[in-house]
């Protein structure tokens, strides 16, 4: 791991073992590494939670990977919960997912979702000063899409 990077450990959906664990963590952590995605299931949650290392997974199994798995391949491009992800792809998680950005298109999707969420904001505290959803969504525009 690198300074930086997001490990996107894949399994083609293997239920075999717990992938990534306390010590993947702690070592990615002090390497400077700033997540890990796991296509598969991850053992030793509590202590993951309180390194503060964020980690997502498809579940959990309370069994190491020793001798139940192996490593192929590292740095090539992946599916990873169906989407393809290749390395230097920008990586966005909090609680409520993960978004993968093709390198190449960073600058223009960092753009929109810097102008949705302005736009977000200002909806935000229009809605506090007492205004209609209709008022402000009339105002900084709505669609599913969330763009203008």
């Amino acid at each position: 791991m690198k300074p930086g990077e997001v490990v996107i450990g894949c399994t083609n959906e293997s239920k075999q073992n717990g992938l990534w664990g306390e010590l993947l963590s702690t070592a990615s952590k002090v390497r400077g590494a700033r997540g890990a995605i796991v296509d598969g299931l991850i053992r030793d949650t509590k202590k993951i939670l309180e390194l503060g290392f964020p980690v997502f997974a498809t579940g959990t199994k309370p069994v190491d990977s020793q001798g139940r798995g192996l490593v192929i391949d590292y740095d090539i491009p992946v599916k990873c919960g169906g989407v393809l992800v290749r390395p230097g792809d920008i990586i966005f998680g909090d609680r409520d997912g993960i978004v993968v950005i093709p390198s190449e298109l960073a600058e223009e999707v960092f753009s929109l979702a810097l102008n949705k969420a302005t736009r977000e904001n200002h909806t935000r505290d229009e809605l506090l000063e007492g205004r209609t959803l209709r008022q402000v969504y009339d105002k900084y525009g709505f669609c599913k899409e969330g763009l203008p």
